[in-house]
């Protein structure tokens, strides 16, 4: 029996250790629907199919919201893609049974979902009464003449379905984001049918605000005398303003607006994002009928074409990230808890906006950006009447698009945080005569809905100039702002001075990719990939670029030196589940390498170079983050981040010396911190004073780190950030010794808790190389989801059982559950297996040398191409190892290679044999052989299950100085 709640809770709450949805302030007359529901996953290949039979044993229970496609195990077959993570989608049905008391008799009654993924259709006591294709929109589904009110049981079946590529990112599957029971007397507010407005603040502030509520109601069983009362509440509850009119309401609806005052306001911002509460009931015959509430902020914010972003009066830029919306581990399974975490992680970062790439985003979002002081950019569509994947938006935008676009902007639209609407996202339509008709149609429907806020587009259509009359030139004209991805500086500049009406900001930034303690080639400004089976992976120098990217410093410096540029969206602040560039579809690579955190939570190295530029708190970072698995004497390439002007580092205790950023000035007055040197990051530059560098229009060219050449050895680096001499800042590694135990960490966001795992040595000093596995056990309440932030796994996200990588793991418990984890070291190989540090492509990995073909093998030859700012580059590494395992030790005494000999190979300048002496690899004794085409090593006989070769290249950074290996013989 549903029995509606008197009052509404503001709390989450935590119902079968799920994590549960956040009511709307001042709602009264919805009740959470997510209990209770049994679920079948048909298929997973997305063939449609009818519901089982009530009885039939597929059937099992299950909370909303819930992502069937999160609890599978990525499998690589004709039905999944590495752009949606690998993991099946399909056809699953939810039905659920429920009885109302016989007081809801007479009343209006519809079920709400805030997302269904995807093509969905509700049948509800054996008759269809709904469907909805999008899976990014929510929807609601008239109930009432079909519902029985006696006791009797009602049966709701939703169908949703899945066809794989539906996104060009995981999306997740099933009734993903939550339910509501909505019962309403006849007469009361339509859905989203308050709206709130703030006029003339800029005019008013800061003595008053004139708040204008709207509210849209109806009277279904006929014209009806009713009375509207707005009330309007501070953050802290209290009353600070009330208006009441008399309406007359029919059965279409109507709106009715009220302008109510509000006194020395707090405002909405960022710093300190005060909510305010707009509570609006119906009385009718002398009895409250309807009450109903939204909360909203008083703010005010301006995009200027030549002054860039402003709130509340005070210039800004845009510190932005783009997040898809898949929660790790957790799926698509929308948790207000986990996207606050997310939130605050980003802020952390010094982010204060986020883009909801590429669709609308779940209402938990738009809560938890409003509460966190987060801005949102709102995003339609990825696509338009054009798809990019097969099951794509683009079969339902001619007849969907309308309803869906005003679907997003209803849902959102009180909502502080939101500052402007998009359209779309890299539309391939926008190229052609078709796209302009749509696109004007859609900036129609958006102003039309809410003049408040401006329209844009994200686009990959303008990176040069348009031409007069061109569908891209005519789409720039009637939006209010562009979101350039992955303009060059010029690029930018041309256009401002073409459109000087359209404001302009990078929707897409960077795209980076890089994985959390990889490293690779510090001195050259891009790199090749890791195609070694399980270490496929790429640098975190800032230095690993797909054809279309640039570095993070690279955005952040164009961003930085004009003001008329309203900020940047990076692609992207977290990975997320699917399009794993640069690895396409290599199974089971499964999650992006565009964040700056990974998809576990935990800080790349990149998080840290946005840090340094977007926050004021002193801080310094030091790369990489692994001063343990070097060679002794070995030249490492030492980076610090720091928002500090002088940082010293100490290896031992030694002083290596202070190195200082100079202070500069843009053009338009803003202070800055920057080395001066040419950068060879942007090739477009031909003149000036750094030709081959980006170069401000002060003139100067820099980096955005200090860098330091350091000769390994053992202990403890420390980088020391100063401020006129005084330490404000420190970062310190150490050299870790064997892994001897796991520290837990917790950090608790309402309902959920995120525990943190870490591999250790006996003086707690995390073992970065860690592999082990670690099985988490929880005490009043389940594992929910794990983690590592490892791109390169194939292991099941709801699985208790996760290996560390990096040293460190994750477990999401309900809050409040005790944590325990035990450690197992990784198991041997079942069979001979083959290892390397590196392997350049996809078909000269480990394994090529051991399967007995001479005409495959290892190679750690790659080719880069070139990017728009930096030309094609294939050079070899200075040093690299392969390896050989047995399942059982075994005596050995020699190794014979034989190593490719072409116009990108070379014999080795040196080969040094090491074995596992049970901790860690030793050099063997009386090694003898010189390097040759084909090399026998011998040396004296030892026993073990492991043996590593360790091969100097003769021409390091060459192009013919690769290593390959046709055969390895033991």
């Amino acid at each position: 029996m549903i029995a509606l709640a008197a009052a509404a809770t503001t709390a989450p709450v935590v119902l079968g250790g799920a994590p549960r949805a956040v009511a709307e302030p001042g709602s009264q007359r919805s009740v959470d629907f997510g209990g209770d529901w049994r679920f079948s996953l048909l298929n997973t290949t997305g063939e449609d199919a009818q519901a089982p039979a009530p009885d039939d044993p597929s059937w099992r229970a299950v909370e909303l919201p819930h992502d069937w496609s999160i609890e599978l195990d990525p499998v690589d077959d004709e039905f999944t893609t590495g752009g949606t993570g690998f993991l099946p989608g399909g056809l699953g049905w939810y039905r659920k049974t429920f009885a109302l008391p016989p007081e809801t008799a007479g009343k209006k009654i519809s079920v709400e979902f805030d997302g269904v993924y995807m093509d969905s259709e509700t049948i509800f006591n054996g008759q269809r009464v709904g469907a909805h294709p999008y899976g990014y929109t929510g929807f609601a589904i008239d109930l009432t003449e079909l519902t029985r009110t006696d006791g009797g049981e009602n049966e709701l079946l939703v169908k949703a379905r899945n066809q794989i590529p539906s996104s060009r990112w995981y999306s997740g599957s099933g009734i993903y984001r939550d339910v509501h029971l909505v019962v309403t007397d006849p007469v009361h507010v339509v859905r989203h049918g308050i709206t709130v407005t703030t006029p003339g603040l800029a005019e008013s502030l800061p003595g008053r605000a004139t708040v204008h509520v709207d509210t849209t109601a109806v009277a279904e069983s006929g014209a009806t005398r009713a009375e509207l009362t707005v009330v309007l509440r501070d953050p802290e509850g209290a009353e600070v303003a009330r208006a009441t009119t008399p309406v007359d309401l029919a059965p279409q609806p109507r709106t009715f607006g009220l302008d109510l005052r509000v006194d020395d306001p707090q405002l909405w911002s960022v710093a300190s994002p005060a909510l305010h509460t707009a509570e609006v009931s119906l009385s009718a015959g002398g009895s409250a009928v309807d009450s109903t509430g939204t909360p909203f902020g008083i703010r005010w914010f301006a995009f200027d074409p030549e002054r860039g972003f402003s709130l509340n009066g005070e210039p800004m830029k845009l510190q932005g990230v783009n997040l898809h919306h898949d929660l790790g581990a957790l799926g698509a399974a929308t948790s207000y808890d986990a996207i606050v975490r997310q939130l605050r992680i980003m802020r952390s970062m010094g982010v204060n906006a986020v883009r909801t790439s590429h669709n609308p985003p779940s209402p938990q979002l738009l809560r938890a950006a409003e509460r966190e002081g987060v801005l949102l950019q709102v995003e339609a569509f990825d696509c338009w009447r054009t798809g990019k994947t097969d099951h794509d938006y683009h079969r339902f935008f001619d007849e969907h698009s309308d309803a869906d676009l005003t679907e997003m902007i209803e849902a959102a639209k009180n909502c502080p945080a939101v500052i402007m609407w998009s359209i779309g996202n890299e539309i391939p339509d926008s190229t052609s005569p078709v796209g302009v008709p749509i696109a004007r149609r859609l900036v129609d429907r958006v102003r039309a809905l809410d003049p408040t806020r401006p329209v844009v587009i994200g686009s990959d259509k303008h990176r040069s100039v348009p031409a007069d009359g061109s569908p891209q030139d005519e789409i720039l004209r009637m939006l209010d702002g562009v979101g350039l991805n992955y303009n060059n500086a010029s690029s930018v500049d041309e256009l401002h001075a073409k459109y000087p009406q359209v404001f302009l900001f990078e929707s897409e930034s960077s795209s980076e990719t890089s994985t959390r303690g990889v490293y690779d080639s510090p001195h050259q400004l891009n790199t090749g990939e890791n195609h070694t089976p399980g270490k496929r992976g790429t640098s975190s120098y800032d230095n690993n670029l797909s054809s279309w990217t640039y570095s993070g410093e690279y955005g952040l410096k164009k961003d930085r030196d004009r003001a008329f540029f309203a900020g940047q969206f990076l692609w992207s602040g977290i990975d997320y589940i699917g399009e794993p560039t640069p690895y396409s579809d290599v199974f089971p690579v499964k999650a992006s390498f565009f964040g700056a955190v990974d998809t576990a939570g935990f800080a790349k190295d990149q998080y840290h170079l946005f840090r340094s530029q977007w926050t004021r708190e002193p801080m310094v970072h030091l790369v990489p983050m692994n001063w343990t698995d070097h060679r002794p004497g070995e030249p490492v390439a030492v980076w610090t981040h720091s928002n500090a002007p002088t940082v010293e580092l100490l290896l031992n205790g030694r002083s290596l010396g202070e190195k200082s950023f100079d202070r500069k000035t843009t053009t338009d007055g803003r202070e800055y911190l920057e080395t001066t040197e040419p950068t060879g990051d942007d090739k477009t530059v031909t003149d000036g004073p750094f030709p081959g560098s980006y170069t401000s229009p002060n003139g100067s060219a820099g980096k955005l780190h200090l860098t330091w050449e350091v000769p390994f050895e053992p202990g403890e680096l420390v980088a020391v950030a100063k401020r006129d001499g005084a330490e404000v800042a420190r970062d310190v590694l150490r050299t870790a010794g064997a892994a001897a135990e796991v520290r837990l960490s917790r950090e608790d966001v309402g309902a959920l808790s995120f525990v943190t795992a870490e591999v250790v040595d006996a003086d707690g000093v995390l073992v970065p190389s860690a592999e082990h596995e670690l099985t988490f056990t929880a005490t009043g309440g389940q594992v929910l989801g794990t983690d590592n932030g490892k791109q390169d796994s194939a292991e099941n996200y709801g699985s208790a059982t996760r290996k560390a990588f990096g040293g460190k793991a994750l477990a999401i418990v309900p809050a409040g559950a005790d944590v325990r984890v035990t450690m197992a070291v990784p198991a041997r190989p079942a069979e001979t297996t083959a290892d390397a540090s590196y392997s350049g492509s996809a078909d000269t990995v480990p394994a090529a040398m051991i399967d007995g073909d001479p005409a495959t093998g290892w190679s750690n030859h790659y080719a880069k191409e070139a990017t728009g700012l930096l030309p094609a580059i294939s050079a070899a590494h200075a040093r690299d190892w392969v390896s050989i395992a047995w399942p059982e030790p075994r005596q050995v005494d020699a190794a014979e290679l034989t190593f490719t000999v072409d116009s990108a190979h070379a014999v080795p300048a040196s080969i040094e044999v090491r074995y596992w002496d049970g901790s860690r690899f030793v050099p063997v004794r009386g090694q003898s052989g010189d390097p040759a085409a084909t090399t026998r090593i011998t040396f004296e006989p030892v026993t073990t299950d492991r043996l590593r070769i360790e091969l100097t290249t003769a021409n390091p950074d060459a192009e013919n100085g690769f290593l390959g290996i046709g055969e390895l013989l033991v």
